[in-house]
């Protein structure tokens, strides 16, 4: 009751709005839909049907196929006409005539003209080539628009991803049909024997599928693809298998048969016209090269050609303008009427004319002309060195070639920054791909940069033959990075310490030397008061860092401690120089220019033993051969090797090195 209700109430309220005044006429507007009332038992409610009409946008939305809508909106003459020519080709190429046929048709003739036009200036060049190949493997002629559909017959078509030729080939099935690729040569541009190789390739594909548009479908998405949907579909047909083919796949064979189509009635489509430059083929001849340079530029003006370039079009197989010298013997297709011109001269004259411009000999820098009584003006070379110019030094190597063995759990990143190179570089020596993890047990190569040693003071060079022992430290790291400027009295102190190094290098006798140097070396420690004695250790310091910094070594930290291992904790006092008593061995006692020369003299009498035999460096984390060897001047990664006795350039952390005797 309550429903029934509810109904009246709206229903007159729907009236009362839509009701005309009293008096007014009213007139149904053209093309509405008449309602007719129906009326309840007490006649006071009236119902309408309201209807959604097909084109409200109140209506549930359909999908549009392109091909059903290029179907209804193509007039039935044209689709008779269409599908009546197509069904009487008599072919055993595929010749379905389906909507999805006429939409190509009608894109080939109508919205893409151009296409096909540019089709039909190249087709009697390429199309006998074609027939003769197809007829020596017994297929249908018709399969030759199958290169219009891949190329558009441009040999040296190339896709995005890879495939390159009339034919469409990609460098797998061109191994397999023995296309030649190299640096110098693609076979696969070649006209002749890429169209043999996809005779056979045809006849391959129908040889497992026995079915034309199978097989058109398969040479575009591959036979072990189309076998595979086969047994997953159980569909035995290309339009059974349609709707479970790729976009790609799937519009092939319609798209074959619609050029197919445009080509035989291209003249009813008014498809020809004058204005094309319409190309023939041309009777050609070959040139044997021989294993000789050629250049093809030079050769085509040798030949008379016009265009320099125009041999390149007659050999697209060429990736290059020239062949280098030894190359494999190779036949360069010319025309045969320029033949004639190359009879002239004979084969070596030819060879040497046409050889490339990096082989022919070049001119010679002119020389100025030599009068008596005339000095020549000084080159640059001879007026900077002051003295004959000499030969350039051959260039030392930048690069050493290092194998490293991919460990489980190495990346490309890790392995470059262990050698100190970039991903890219690493990448690009080993042909890596992008985002491909490492396979361990894989070898890798490795070019890591060679640290060039920088150039010896001049003073260095001419004592090298006397080879002095020079101390670990002969200037306080505190001058150097404070800039303090010595005084005068400090100065003379100095040089009146270094006096006796000075004569015991003019004596030239080694052993002395070495004593000398390092009573010089202890006296000028003990001068320079802007030397800290002491030390606090941070957070982060080790001894290893705390000895580099100063020119110290760890065993002299450790001795001058009585340290009983290499550990330190934030806030130890460490001593920077040896203690007065001369308690440990290995230290020198450090003199004072002030007091007298006795003590001196028999310190100079009593060597003590050398500061310390080795130096030696702690590994850190991330630390590798080669970035231990830039830190440390001049010392290399097979030195370290040999140093520390290492088979192979894997270090550890914590692992103590020897850096220098």
């Amino acid at each position: 009751m309550k429903k029934q209700l509810l109904r009246v109430v709206l229903a007159s309220g729907v009236l009362g709005l839509s009701w005309p005044h009293a008096g007014v006429a009213q007139n149904r507007p053209a093309g509405q839909p008449q309602t007719v009332p129906a009326t309840l038992a007490d006649d006071t409610t009236q119902v309408v049907n309201l209807e959604v009409l097909p084109d409200s946008l109140a209506a549930e939305p359909v999908p549009v196929d392109s091909v059903r809508l290029a179907w209804l909106q193509t007039p039935p003459e044209l689709r008779d006409l269409v599908g009546d020519r197509i069904n009487c080709f008599e072919t055993d190429a595929p010749h379905t005539f389906n909507p999805a046929v006429m939409s190509f048709v009608k894109l080939f003739t109508e919205r893409n003209r151009k296409y096909i036009q540019r089709v039909l200036e190249r087709e009697n060049v390429y199309f006998p080539l074609f027939e003769k190949y197809l007829a020596k493997y017994n297929l249908p002629t018709d399969l030759k628009y199958l290169a219009v559909v891949e190329s558009a017959l441009i040999p040296t078509a190339k896709s995005p991803v890879g495939a390159t030729g009339l034919w469409q080939f990609m460098g797998p099935t061109a191994g397999d049909l023995r296309l030649r690729r190299d640096d110098w040569v693609d076979e696969r541009m070649n006209p002749e024997k890429s169209t043999e190789a996809a005779c056979k390739h045809l006849r391959y594909l129908y040889g497992i599928f026995h079915d034309w548009e199978l097989v058109l479908a398969a040479y575009n998405w591959g036979a072990g693809s189309m076998q595979r949907v086969m047994r997953r579909t159980g569909k035995k047909t290309f339009w059974d298998l349609y709707p479970h083919l790729p976009k790609e796949t799937r519009n092939y064979v319609p798209t074959f048969t619609a050029i197919m189509y445009s080509m035989q009635y291209a003249q009813a489509h008014q498809l020809h016209s004058p204005d094309l430059k319409y190309r023939y083929a041309e009777a050609m001849d070959t040139l044997q090269v021989g294993g000789h340079a050629l250049d093809l530029h030079r050769l085509s003006q040798a030949c008379g050609l016009p265009d320099s370039a125009a041999l390149l079009r007659y050999n697209p197989e060429l990736r290059r303008s020239w062949l280098p010298e030894g190359y494999r013997a190779y036949a360069v297709q010319i025309p045969a009427a320029n033949r004639p011109q190359l009879a002239v001269v004979d084969r070596e004259t030819l060879f040497d004319y046409c050889r490339p411009q990096a082989d022919l000999p070049q001119p010679l820098q002119p020389l100025m002309a030599r009068l008596e009584g005339v000095v020549p003006f000084p080159t640059r070379t001879l007026a900077a060195s002051g003295g004959p110019r000499e030969e350039p030094e051959a260039a030392a190597p930048r690069f050493r070639r290092v194998r490293h063995t991919v460990r489980r759990g190495e990346s490309v990143a890790a392995v470059a920054e262990r050698y100190d190179v970039t991903p890219a570089q690493l990448a690009r020596w080993n042909a890596l791909r992008k985002g491909k993890a490492l396979v361990p047990g894989k070898q890798l190569v490795v070019f890591v940069p060679i640290a060039t040693p920088s150039a010896p003071p001049a003073r260095a060079l001419a004592s090298a033959d006397r080879k002095p022992s020079v101390p670990p430290r002969l200037t306080s790291p505190a001058a150097r990075t404070t800039g303090t400027a010595p005084t005068t009295a400090s100065m003379a102190e100095m040089a009146a310490a270094a006096e006796p190094l000075k004569a015991a290098i003019a004596s030239r006798n080694p052993q002395l030397i070495s004593q000398e140097a390092a009573t010089t070396a202890a006296t000028l420690a003990a001068t320079d008061d802007s030397v800290p004695t002491t030390y606090t250790v941070r957070r982060g310091d080790n001894l290893a860092k705390l000895a580099e910094s100063r020119g110290l070594t760890i065993s002299q930290l450790m001795a001058w401690n009585q340290l009983e291992s290499e550990k330190v904790m934030p806030g130890q006092k460490l001593r920077l120089a040896a203690p007065d008593d001369d308690s440990t061995p290995s230290t020198v006692r450090l003199v004072s220019p002030r007091t007298t020369q006795k003590p001196v003299a028999a310190a100079r009498k009593r060597p003590e033993p050398a500061v310390a035999d080795h130096k030696v460096h702690l590994v850190q984390k991330g630390d590798t051969l080669y970035n231990i060897s830039r830190r440390y001047q001049g010392i290399t990664v097979e030195e370290l090797r040999r140093l520390n006795h290492l088979t192979s350039d894997e270090v550890k952390p914590g692992q103590k090195l020897i850096v220098a005797r």
